[in-house]
């Protein structure tokens, strides 16, 4: 272990002691940081060069890694970052197929193992024979850490503002969060020795073959097949003439309306995208590979399949909207309609793949993945859903306040434009969950959360509970 691997590996599991005791937030980015410097550093003391893909995969992980401070929502962040962990996996093993990319995670965990003896056999060489380098950085550093307790507690005594200021941006460590501090100490030096071990020496994920399966007749494989595509295409001529037709035409065909229609097939559609991939996987581990006609016959027939399934994601979004626009819109919602958007792109990239070649598929699939995950998290789902809301309440009259008690601090922006008494009462689950939180330093507290305070500092909630719960917001809980 070089001695910028170790620092950077010292300086993470400070920054995880000091900065993620009191939550994620700017914090965990901050604490990050230092750890891919050591894993930088070495791989550059192992003679690994850093290529494209990597400084992709490095770079998506630290941007995934922003989400948490910016949004309050827990279900963004922590999308963000397993989308992170997965990332940080490829950036570190480098892995181009399907097998690298879906086993590169579990590389993290070896190097967790075998860096430990990797780190003390680094520390154990350094401390016999560098003596002499070591020893005066430490101590200047400790010099340096002195100065800077003696000076500012000084100045701190000397100016109330400079006090307040100081505070804000240090740490508050209490005897209390000792045992806490130690453990996030130890688990960032653990992690940051992890990714430095990764990234000096990672198991090779790519070297795993697996073999291809028996390959079928053309009839024994296609038959199947082409009946599926049949069905596709009947239900989606259904779609087409029914869903697309009018209200008229809904009313005539099924007897239900757009919302009952719309709600009736959705959750069955995602499915139907779902499982298609994996009959597109199968199809191919069985597909004829005899000569260059069994492979324009496979590109025909699974491409015939993706651009139908096509259809299905397009009439399973109509149908996504069609119930929003009837019942509003909520962040289950928003979720499976970004996934299945997504799943969308994944057949639009299998059928690029079958026309340019499949060698770069996985590694793009996982980037699309991350990249889906990052843009769901700087749109805000809790946000989109209170701005969509409130539009429908400015149209219509129609507001489930009940609902926004269980939106994160994300929302209060788009929930402030609402009039009185109805804004007070859409805020109150936010403002109580603030109120809970006390306190919070910057480095744990999101973007979201400080419009949040700063909103309901400026215009506190006005609206008693008794009126919040004549509006319906507390719905039919007997406790209010």
């Amino acid at each position: 272990m070089g001695g910028v691997t170790l620092a950077a590996t010292l300086i993470t599991g400070l920054c995880a002691a000091l900065l993620l005791g009191d939550g994620m937030g700017p914090g965990l980015l901050l604490a990050v940081v230092p750890a891919v410097v050591a894993a930088y550093a070495a791989a550059r003391a192992a003679r690994r060069t850093a290529r494209p893909w990597t400084l992709v995969w490095a770079v998506g992980c630290l941007a995934l890694l922003a989400v948490p401070a910016l949004r309050d929502s827990a279900w963004p962040s922590t999308l963000a970052i397993l989308a992170a962990l997965l990332l940080g996996a490829l950036a570190l093993h480098g892995s181009r197929t399907w097998p690298g990319v879906l086993l590169s995670p579990l590389g993290v965990f070896e190097a967790a193992v075998s860096g430990l003896g990797w780190a003390w056999e680094g520390l154990r060489s350094r401390s016999g024979g560098n003596k002499d380098r070591w020893l005066p950085v430490a101590k200047a550093v400790a010099v340096a850490a002195a100065l800077l307790l003696l000076f500012g507690t000084l100045f701190a005594s000397a100016d109330a503002a400079f006090a307040d200021l100081l505070g804000a941006l240090t740490p508050d460590i209490s005897i209390e969060d000792g045992p806490i501090r130690i453990v996030l100490f130890l688990l960032g030096c653990f992690l940051a020795v992890a990714a430095a071990r990764a990234a000096a020496a990672p198991l090779r994920w790519d070297r795993i073959e697996v073999s291809p399966g028996k390959a079928r007749s053309r009839v024994e494989w296609a038959l199947p097949l082409v009946v599926l595509n049949l069905l596709f295409a009947g239900f989606n001529a259904v779609q087409l003439a029914v869903l697309f037709g009018g209200y008229d035409k809904v009313l005539e065909s099924t007897g239900l309306t757009y919302a009952e229609y719309a709600r009736q097939g959705f959750w069955q559609l995602l499915w139907a995208t779902l499982l298609t991939l994996v009959v597109i996987a199968l199809a191919l581990r069985w597909a004829p590979r005899s000569g260059a006609g069994d492979r324009r016959f496979v590109r025909v027939v699974l491409g015939v399949l993706c651009v139908l399934t096509l259809v299905v994601v397009a009439s399973a979004l109509r149908r996504m909207d069609l119930y929003v626009d009837a019942y509003g819109l909520t962040t289950l919602r928003v979720s499976v309609a970004a996934m299945e958007i997504w799943l969308g792109l994944v057949l639009v990239l299998i059928m690029a793949a079958g026309v340019f070649g499949a060698r770069r598929l996985p590694r793009v699939i996982a980037g699309s993945a991350a990249a889906a995950v990052l843009a769901f998290g700087l749109l805000s789902p809790d946000g989109m859903v209170a701005e969509r809301n409130v539009a429908r309440f400015q149209a219509d009259g129609k507001i489930d306040l009940d609902y926004f008690q269980s939106l994160s601090a994300d929302a209060a922006p788009a929930l402030d434009r609402l009039p009185e008494p109805q804004r007070s009462c859409a805020l109150r689950g936010i403002g109580e969950e603030i109120s809970r939180a006390g306190d919070v330093p910057w480095y744990a507290m999101s973007l979201g959360e400080h419009r949040a305070r700063q909103i309901l500092r400026e215009r506190p909630v006005a609206a008693t509970r008794e009126v919040c719960s004549r509006l319906g917001t507390f719905g039919s809980r007997s406790e209010y």
